[in-house]
């Protein structure tokens, strides 16, 4: 099997200048490069450049997948939406690590497994990439996954203890579900750790109620935000704004204390979940398999019985085919599809009959 890399990075927040596409392109001269975009894919040699540092001059969302089995997502956040320190409370690992550059953070998150076929990755950073609106506006979520991450890597010992567990895991978002199928993140593990977390509390907003609460901010903090807006950074006053909003209308949508399960008391649990799904999937599949077997032996036991009555059979075939009604025939109703499994049936049976030396004549004469 040949060779096969995926590099696709996203520039969100500031669109690249044409100096910067020139410098990305004296890094590969097969890339697809736009300004808000790198592409490149390699079947054969390997890419020229550093991920991470790219990530940290000039771009804000990046994907990588080899068909040995390596995954890499990374996040990108200026500080003032996400804390250094937060970050590093979740990702504690290899698999899940976060460094802070020039007024960003980092996030880099990995997952090493042999896949059983081959999965190309054009197309998936776009359904992933909204995960970092949703980090910015205060969902945990994704940190967790990278902790849960570091967990399945067994980068974390089984006496440590979880960090604050953020609401709505039961219910993760499309974006975040992207995220656990292409990290593959354990199913099980992940249902374990969910059993811990709240539903999400969401209040109804209107926009006058919006309004309203922005009309209250402070004078000079609405002319920096202001500010911040005319130098090309709205997305970020956006995310900012609807995370204080949301977090004072709804209390608790943000962890803020430890979990009480240590790492060994969630990988028990996720053991017992696959325990019980297998159980529950082998259960199901054995009343399948048994209900097919009834449903055979029943068939067989009415194909036998209409074997009996093969010359009563014969003159229903006869009354069909002369039957005016073409369109019995042109149908072709229940009885002759059961008259056809009769005949067949007959014919094996004769065919039985004759090997075993008890050939019945009155069977064997059959219409011309």
């Amino acid at each position: 099997m040949s060779e096969y890399q995926y590099y696709e990075f996203l520039a969100i927040d500031h669109p690249l200048d044409e100096r910067q596409r020139a410098e990305l392109r004296a890094l590969s001269t097969r890339a697809r490069i736009t300004a808000t975009s790198f592409v490149n894919e390699y079947h054969w040699g390997d890419f020229r450049g550093n991920p991470d540092a790219l990530m940290e001059r000039y771009f804000d969302a990046f994907l990588y997948l080899a068909n040995w089995g390596t995954r890499r997502l990374m996040i990108r956040l200026p500080r003032g939406l996400l804390d250094l320190g937060v970050a590093e409370r979740y990702c504690t690992g290899d698999a899940a690590s976060a460094w802070a550059a020039d007024g960003h953070v980092i996030l880099s998150l990995s997952s090493e497994d042999e896949d059983e076929y081959w999965e190309e990755g054009e197309g998936r950073l776009a359904s992933i990439a909204l995960v970092r609106s949703e980090l910015a506006a205060g969902d945990l979520r994704l940190l967790y996954l990278a902790w849960l991450l570091s967990v399945q890597a067994e980068d974390v010992g089984d006496e440590e203890a979880e960090p604050p567990v953020p609401p709505g895991l039961r219910a993760l978002s499309a974006p975040l579900r992207a995220v656990a199928d292409f990290l593959r993140l354990d199913e099980d593990l992940l249902t374990a750790a969910a059993a811990a977390s709240a539903e999400v509390q969401t209040v109804a907003e209107s926009a006058g109620e919006l309004a309203r609460w922005i009309e209250d901010l402070p004078g000079a903090e609405k002319d920096a935000l202001l500010l911040q807006a005319a130098r090309g950074e709205g997305s970020q006053v956006q995310a900012v704004l609807q995370r204080r909003f949301r977090a004072e209308r709804s209390p608790g949508s943000t962890p803020s204390d430890a979990g009480t399960r240590t790492v060994g008391e969630l990988r028990d649990a996720a053991t017992a979940q696959r325990e019980e799904r297998e159980r529950v999937a082998a259960e199901r599949k054995a009343q399948e398999m048994a209900r097919q077997a009834r449903a055979a032996a029943a068939r067989e036991q009415r194909l036998d019985a209409l074997a009996l009555r093969e010359e009563q059979a014969w003159q229903h075939v006869d009354s069909l085919i002369s039957s005016k009604n073409r369109a019995n025939t042109t149908r072709q109703s229940p009885s002759c599809w059961t008259c056809r499994h009769l005949l067949n049936a007959t014919a094996t049976a004769t065919r039985s009959a004759s090997d075993s030396g008890n050939f019945v004549n009155s069977t064997s004469a059959s219409p011309a």
